[in-house]
């Protein structure tokens, strides 16, 4: 029987397909979050999607400088629009809740991780047709605009600009003291990229949480819009193996050997696979 859920996963199979640019992130965030929250009101979430991109688009042709390259003007616009007319914020009090996560709690109640209000942000910076990229930034995710330069925003504040000084401090907050800004602190990331950090949140939240099952399940979702991600086979791989999964474990390990035959990883593997076929013998 078709379900929500099953609905969902075959948008992510489909996602999986993808090129990275084709995706639709904050659709595709919004089809995790259904499995994640099967009793919540999806087509509610789609709705405030489409009201989001419809806001965005008038608020940039309401501002002719915005529109026409000003980036930070294109900065406090989004800003107006999520921050001000939506009222989403960072949720600092509960932010280890699994709902800052799931996309369509995050629009429930307008709050939420940084990546989860950065899938927003840009969201309604294509909608606007403005360039805008996720930041792989350590420990906390960010988001550029692009054009003629670069602006780096927190989301999780407001949509408050990061100079070189912020962004020092920052990182020193989440890295320790001796770090430093460097060539890959500000690396862009692709909309896949973003959406598995978005789930890796969940991942690592049920991990500490000793929900194995609900683990696993994260990351074979995370697969289905990331096949090529031989890390991530090679993870759910050794959580089959711990739930004793051993037929599932041995698929994910010989998946993970075809994507990355060589290196250290792959031969523990080999080894690991030997052991395990030899368990169903």
């Amino acid at each position: 029987m078709t379900g929500p859920s099953s609905e969902a996963r075959a948008a992510l199979d489909a996602a999986g397909q993808l090129q990275d640019e084709e995706i639709d992130i904050a659709s595709v965030a919004l089809q995790l979050a259904r499995i994640d929250a099967p009793e919540a009101d999806w087509r509610a979430g789609a709705e405030l999607l489409t009201a989001i991109a419809r806001a965005a688009v008038e608020a940039a042709a309401a501002d002719p400088q915005a529109d026409g390259g000003d980036l930070q003007r294109r900065r406090a616009v989004l800003a107006e629009v999520l921050h001000g007319r939506f009222g989403f914020a960072g949720d600092g009090e509960t932010y280890d809740d699994l709902s800052n996560a799931n996309l369509l709690r995050v629009m429930e109640r307008r709050r939420g991780l940084p990546v989860a209000l950065g899938i927003l942000w840009l969201h309604a910076a294509e909608a606007a047709g403005w360039a805008a990229h996720g930041v792989d930034f350590p420990g906390h995710f960010l988001v550029a605009l692009a054009g003629r330069g670069q602006v780096v925003v927190d989301v999780f504040a407001g949509g408050a600009a990061m100079d070189a000084r912020a962004l020092r401090g920052l990182l020193k907050r989440f890295a320790g003291d001796a770090a430093e800004l460097g060539p890959d602190t500000l690396a862009p990331m692709g909309r896949r990229a973003v959406l598995l950090r978005l789930q890796n949140n969940i991942k690592v939240r049920r991990l500490r949480d000793s929900d194995l099952r609900g683990a696993v399940a994260c990351t074979e979702d995370m697969l289905r819009i990331a096949p090529d991600a031989a890390p991530l086979w090679r993870e759910a791989g050794l959580m089959h193996q711990r739930l004793d999964h051993i037929g599932a474990a041995i698929a994910c390990l010989e998946r993970f050997l075809a994507l990355a035959p060589d290196g250290p990883q792959a031969g523990r593997v080999r080894g690991l696979l030997e052991e395990l076929r030899q368990r169903l013998n």
